[in-house]
């Protein structure tokens, strides 16, 4: 049996929140695979197909992400990349994740950054003024900046939902340099950037317009300067939510060497591709469905594309939600094929922001928040005996 999986099996113990977790085997592709393994740690299973090398069964590590402000509902996740540079509050490795909610749990007014250093050391990177809401977009770009999504909150009750936003740039020392307003921001709910040093394309999903705009920012001396935007996505389900604050696109994955934007649309469970993304100039509508599983997807939110080019999908449970598969992160092929899921925690609505990140000592680290317990969780594999993998 051939197996072509990331793969994220599917957990269900609470020994497996409690850090009873391991990396099991290495597939034949590109690939490397979670296992849950008694406290005995018993050794993973291998197909006779299968390259019979084990990853190393590096522990994951899991922090709070509450700063002293006691602000909660953490959702996006960034990793500080190699190159980045130095002097200032961050260091390459170190992980960022955004809070949306602030002390009193009030969705679309939380105001902080949080830092999370190789070693686990927590400390707060960014302390931004209210009003701000800092949703799922977050991005540490080369030239030393950070990007980050506010979506805050218009407060009007019964259901309050967004306000237009903005898109905050922060410097490595964790001063606000610049606030991007436009037409083409109403709500920013996640984004996913094309980082080209000088010249950064940043693709937003809009939780008011149930669309996905292109913006792009060039260096102009100390700072960018926003010179162009277009709509690339429409026609997506996006209302305001009692529970979920929006139901709207969320997260977004952008291929560049085939031209191809993906978008998770919450309201419609499912995940699209849109063409020529980088270069169109009129809206693609939603796109080519890519994936839809009404057994796997339960309100797709944020998404990253795994080094196997398998792409990884939480899940909101607001739709189709299933008390089995509490708060899963879903993998599957850009070919649409279903591949592993693994769960954040055993209660409903915790998955939500996640990441991915290749390190120069051959390893790869992939983080997930858990907005449940206000926790992320870095896990760490050693990848040096990985092949190739064909993602379709």
């Amino acid at each position: 049996m051939k197996i072509e999986k990331l793969g994220l099996t599917r957990v269900r113990s609470k020994a497996w929140m409690q850090g009873n977790r391991t990396f099991g085997r290495v597939a034949s592709v590109l690939t490397f695979l979670v296992v849950t393994i008694a406290a005995s740690a018993e050794q993973a299973l291998a197909d006779s197909d299968d390259h019979l090398q084990q990853i190393l069964p590096f522990r994951p590590m899991t922090v709070s992400t509450i700063p002293g402000n006691g602000d909660v509902n953490p959702y996006g996740v960034a990793f500080v990349p190699n190159g980045f540079p130095r002097g200032g509050l961050l260091e390459p490795g170190d992980l960022l994740v955004s809070n949306f909610n602030n002390s009193a749990n009030l969705q679309g007014t939380g105001t902080t950054i949080i830092k999370v250093a190789p070693s686990g050391q927590t400390s707060v990177f960014f302390q931004g003024t209210a009003p701000l809401g800092l949703s799922t977009g977050l991005a540490v770009l080369k030239t030393g900046f950070v990007l980050v999504a506010n979506c805050p909150t218009n407060g009007q009750p019964p259901v309050p939902g967004a306000l237009p936003g903005s898109l905050l740039l922060i410097d490595r020392n964790g001063n606000l340099v610049q606030t991007f307003v436009s037409d083409a921001i109403q709500g920013p709910w996640d984004f996913t950037v094309f980082d080209q040093r000088e010249r950064v394309t940043v693709f937003v999903s809009n939780a008011l317009t149930g669309t996905v705009t292109r913006i792009h920012l060039v260096l102009t001396g100390p700072t960018y300067t926003m010179t162009g935007s277009a709509v690339v996505a429409s026609g997506y389900t996006h209302h305001a939510d009692p529970a979920t604050f929006e139901v709207a696109p969320t997260g977004l994955v952008f291929d560049p060497t085939k031209n191809i934007l993906y978008v998770a649309s919450t309201g419609d469970n499912a995940v699209f591709g849109v063409k020529d993304a980088f270069n169109r100039h009129a809206s693609g509508g939603p796109g080519r469905l890519v994936y839809a599983d009404p057994v796997h997807l339960h309100g797709a939110l944020a998404m990253v594309m795994a080094p196997n080019g398998h792409l990884l999908v939480s899940n909101s449970d607001e739709f189709n939600p299933d008390p089995n598969q509490p708060s899963e992160i879903v993998e599957f092929t850009v070919g649409g094929r279903f591949i592993g899921e693994l769960s954040m925690d055993p209660n409903l609505g915790g998955a939500f922001g996640l990441n991915i990140t290749n390190d120069t000592d051959d390893a790869v680290r992939f983080a997930a928040v858990d907005d449940n317990a206000n926790t992320i969780t870095i896990w760490r594999l050693n990848t040096s005996i990985l092949g190739n993998s064909d993602s379709n």
